[in-house]
């Protein structure tokens, strides 16, 4: 700073960081890929060289002696700027929005003399040019990218405000004060208590992240509980999940998700750079990212994914060690992902699709292939179509597509297919997906298959050439849920991703697909003159039962069916296990008649089979002797698991003591051994755990705790039992602590 009368500008460039190779002839400082490290400053900066009695004093001019970051949760900066919940000592706001702080100096501050400016910093190596280093100045004369006002002067107190830029950097700050004098300019030393953080800002309207809908926000942002839907479109289970991002720690996790990845800081203020960066992170896949998915129902080295309760074990046990968390399947990825966005402030849900399908080639079809007896050829079917799946939407505009595909966007963070390198996915427009513009950046095909794929039914003869047997339209993408604003049930927002099947929409937008690259089977193929039906069943996980199978024939003519019942415990991704029915009956079926077919179920056969979503599922297919042709049926049964009893017993107050009871009986006549319980709730209880070695068969467990509420409202404590041989068991129970 070579002009006395100037106010700061830009502060010394930091010291950079040694190079491991030569750099000669290029210009270049070191990666500013990290928030958790600051430049130092200096705190003093001469304008003049020293004469000789060194440099000149600086005590006779204006100096601050303190800042007030007004920082209490019941202050107007963290009310205003709805971060009153988030459990941190710093002030934290939202971009685009003011804030306020309060300067105290030696002396009364003299506007038309005294120069000052608040300075902010973020990374490792600041600068003016890139927003990693922000002056904001007080007077009408000099703004930066950051607004500042003087408020209020009084006395030797100073009230200023700051609007941070709609489009700043989202992340962690340093906060100085800098005093200009004739000599040079004296600043604040680092100082942990004014370290800040600014988050994205669904209020401002000129935020790329900007909701109008107050219900909306408060759902997509402000809401800590969430509601996970599973199980199957016919049967819809769910399963509570504490997002817990206002949690202490977790906005660190988060930010530490950023540095872990070495994304640049200067691209963490652009929302779609970043939830494609976090899409990549929350899997361990090519990363080292946050979790480690597993499907095989082996879980010795970590946790179960059916045991979490919500996120926050998650995020901070990786924050701490640096390694990946285990395990994850789906529906985990999308609830810790949507902490991660809704601790940053993105707007975010976690969206369930049943029967949702896994193109790997692209080409809109699910391929299942029978032998020329029509029984399924388990070797050559390799498509398998998941029960369920659940990713996340965010909510954010889009200046990288054409107006009108901004909206809700899909991430998902489950580990599929790789895009652009590494397994992540989105954000793609939903609005894109609905009109088939599955060209449109990013993943956009992939996320189109999901909710528009054809299962396709292929004979194969003995040569291997395949004959088309069936196609079912309708069968993927059946339907389409979230958690409902402001209420704890369910959203249908299948029509958001699809026109309704068979519409003269639908068959506009299939073909648009088909332009981009897309390949459907056109041909409809005459139907079998059987029709086979299952009939819907509620099964309770150790029950009995039977499967009634109906054989329809609509001719004047005898019809004999010669079929296979194969019976098998499924995952919920749609791969098979242990295959525990097989029969192959002949049905004989009279004229325009029908004919029952009755298969009894033991649980024996299928208790000791059983993975972690309790699926069985039955696959009839059968070869008409008359006429050579193939009919088939399938029907997935999601058996019931026991639930586990949770009470609460004290005053619901505010750091009043209360107890909270888990309850539950084996209903088997084996033994449970292992046995893990979790509980955790919002506001009321962090994330507890209790092992248990063994449950006899027909016995009782009891477990209680107590807590002290730590803030007003309706809450929930959620709880899971989980043990080898029993996963997916919940419970909770429901609150209102006063104030």
């Amino acid at each position: 700073m070579s002009d006395t009368s100037a106010t700061p500008t830009s502060p010394p460039a930091p010291t950079p960081t040694p190079s491991k190779g030569n750099r000669r002839g290029r210009k270049a400082g070191p990666a500013d890929n990290s928030n958790s490290e600051f430049a130092n400053f200096p705190e003093v900066e001469y304008f003049i060289a020293p004469g000789p009695r060194g440099y000149p004093p600086l005590t006779e001019f204006l100096d601050i002696w303190d800042v007030d970051m007004i920082r209490r949760i019941d202050e107007s900066n963290k009310l205003e700027h709805h971060t009153e919940l988030y459990n941190s000592e710093n002030l934290i706001v939202r971009r685009g929005q003011e804030f306020q702080i309060k300067l105290t100096f030696n002396r009364p501050y003299k506007p038309d003399e005294d120069k000052f400016a608040v300075e902010f910093t973020i990374g490792s190596s600041p600068q003016f040019s890139k927003g990693t280093y922000i002056p904001v100045f007080f007077t009408k004369e000099r703004q930066s990218s950051w607004a500042g006002r003087a408020i209020a002067n009084s006395d030797n107190i100073v009230t200023v405000g700051i609007t941070p830029a709609t489009n700043c950097i989202v992340g962690k700050y340093n906060l100085y004060v800098a005093v200009v004098t004739p000599y040079g300019v004296r600043r604040t030393r680092p100082d942990k208590s004014r370290e800040m953080y600014i988050l994205f800002n669904p209020w401002a309207k000129d935020d790329a992240v900007f909701l109008d809908d107050e219900m909306e926000r408060q759902e997509c942002v402000m809401n800590e509980m969430g509601i996970i839907y599973h199980g199957a479109y016919n049967d819809v289970a769910e399963r509570s999940w504490n997002y817990g991002q206002f949690n202490y720690g977790v906005l660190d996790a988060c930010l530490f998700i950023l540095d872990h990845s070495e994304m640049p800081i200067i691209n963490r203020g652009d929302p779609v750079k970043v939830t494609r960066q976090a899409s990549a992170m929350m899997n361990s896949q090519d990363d080292n990212g946050v979790l480690v998915g597993d499907w095989s129902g082996d879980y010795i080295y970590g946790v179960s994914p059916t045991s979490w309760t919500g996120s926050t074990d998650i995020l901070i046990s990786y924050a701490r060690s640096k390694a990946p968390v285990r395990y994850a399947q789906c529906w985990v990825y999308a609830g810790v992902f949507n902490t991660f966005l809704r601790c940053l402030g993105i707007p975010s849900r976690v969206v369930t699709n049943f029967f949702s399908a896994h193109d790997n080639d692209g080409n809109l079809k699910t391929d299942i292939i029978l032998d020329e007896n029509g029984k399924i050829d388990k070797n050559r079917t390799r498509d398998s179509v998941w029960n369920y799946h659940c990713w996340n939407e965010c909510y954010m505009s889009r200046p990288d597509l054409p107006q009108g595909y901004g909206g809700w966007q899909i991430v998902d963070a489950t580990p599929q297919e790789t895009s652009d390198g590494m397994y992540r996915c989105g954000p793609a427009s939903v609005h894109a997906i609905k009109h088939g513009e599955i060209c449109f950046p990013y993943d956009a095909a992939f996320v189109f298959a999901e909710v528009n794929s054809d299962v396709v039914f292929y004979s194969r003869r003995r040569d291997g050439t395949l004959d088309l047997v069936k196609v079912n339209r309708t069968h993927i993408g059946r339907m389409v849920l979230t958690k409902a604003p402001g209420e704890e049930t369910r959203r249908d927002i299948t029509s958001q991703y699809k026109f309704p099947e068979g519409s003269a929409e639908e068959r506009t937008v299939l073909e648009k697909a088909e332009e981009y690259g897309c390949k459907r089977v056109k041909d409809n193929p005459s139907l079998a003159d059987v029709d086979l039906t299952l009939p819907t069943l509620e099964i309770s996980v150790g029950d009995d039962f039977e499967l009634d199978l109906e054989f329809v024939n609509h001719t004047k003519e005898k019809r004999t069916v010669a079929a296979y019942i194969s019976g098998s415990v499924v995952y919920y991704t749609g791969v098979s296990g242990h295959e525990f029915l097989f029969r192959t009956p002949t049905v004989q079926i009279g004229p325009q008649k029908s004919v029952k077919e009755l298969v009894q179920i033991e649980s024996k056969k299928y208790m000791q089979h059983l993975v972690e979503q309790c699926n069985l599922n039955f696959i009839v297919t059968g070869k008409i002797k008359e006429t050579g042709k193939i009919v088939t049926a399938t029907k997935l049964v999601t058996l019931h698991n026991p639930k586990l009893t949770v009470e609460v017993s004290g005053n619901a107050k505010v750091n009043e003591e209360m107890m909270v009871t888990v309850e539950f009986t084996n209903p088997f006549s084996f033994s449970l051994e292992d046995v893990n319980v979790r509980m955790e709730g919002p506001g009321v209880m962090l994330p507890r755990r209790k092992t248990f070695s063994l449950i006899l068969g027909g016995s009782h467990l009891t477990w209680t705790e107590l807590f002290s509420p730590q803030r007003p409202g309706k809450t929930r404590i959620i709880a899971t039992l989980d043990c080898p041989s029993l996963r997916q068991v919940d419970g909770q129970v429901s609150l209102t602590v006063e104030p």
